[in-house]
């Protein structure tokens, strides 16, 4: 307790009163809507693309007739699409700062010692994805086409090692294993990983099909894994909410503090 001396008298002022400021959030929450931001943006794009710009979006070099976008087209072509793809994502990064220092402490917490160097691959693996992410949806293949391909590259490079790792360590090097919010996390971390990668190689198969070929609906079926690859990156990103079941931040005037 500390005194605050007026004249001659002495008033005392509490904790609570010096840090009348408190806001408690649950970090699980703060999960969910950090992935549910770009998903309903996502959506939006995709719809608002197929009803408002569908013969250009969905127009390609073969000149043969496509029912969906690319996920290119979609989020990085046309606004209002671009414009509220880019508010989601800029929004998201900022808060997965915060989930990753999450991270660091629930893995440091609840990981074994001589995993530590894999928990710190985990971690790269996911701030470069955050940025990675950035860079593509900010410049997208008409502005900026090598840093755009290079962006989505690292971005499903980083991503998969991502979920390879915090899979093997969600699965195999915690000290608390047991509890069913983890069991929860692992199964979604696992069904999420494997029809992620399957996504890809699906996408990678009609990508090619469709430049060797130039057949109607193949690369409406290729941005149909593209999406599948997107949203299954974020059904893994929701199991943070998982891990974190319970977790809370306390902000007040005095800082940050995670209960």
């Amino acid at each position: 307790m500390s005194k605050l001396r007026l004249g001659s008298d002495y008033i005392p002022l509490v904790e609570e009163e010096i840090s009348r400021f408190r806001v408690i959030l649950s970090v699980s929450k703060i999960a969910w809507f950090t992935v549910c931001l770009p998903f309903f943006s996502f959506i939006f794009c995709i719809l608002w693309s197929i009803l408002y710009n569908f013969e250009h979006a969905t127009e390609t070099h073969c000149k043969v007739y496509n029912f969906l976008p690319s996920v290119s087209a979609a989020i990085g072509h046309y606004r209002p699409q671009k414009n509220v793809w880019e508010i989601a994502i800029a929004t998201q990064a900022i808060i997965r700062t915060l989930v990753l220092y999450m991270y660091y402490r629930y893995y440091k917490e609840t990981v074994y010692k001589w995993a530590r160097n894999m928990t710190n691959f985990a971690l790269l693996s996911y701030f470069s994805e955050n940025i990675a992410l950035v860079t593509l949806s900010f410049w997208s293949s008409n502005e900026n086409y090598v840093l755009h391909k290079i962006s989505f590259i690292t971005f499903l490079l980083m991503s998969l090692m991502y979920m390879v790792i915090s899979y093997i360590i969600a699965k195999n090097c915690r000290n608390t294993t047991k509890d069913i919010h983890n069991s929860t996390s692992i199964k979604w971390k696992f069904n999420s990983m494997v029809l992620n990668i399957s996504a890809v190689m699906l996408a990678c198969y009609f990508f090619y099909r469709h430049n060797k070929y130039c057949e109607p609906f193949v690369y409406s079926m290729f941005a149909l894994a593209e999406y599948i690859v997107v949203i299954t990156n974020m059904a893994f990103h929701v199991t943070a909410a998982y891990d974190f079941a319970g977790w809370k931040i306390l902000i007040s005037t005095n800082g940050l503090k995670i209960i």
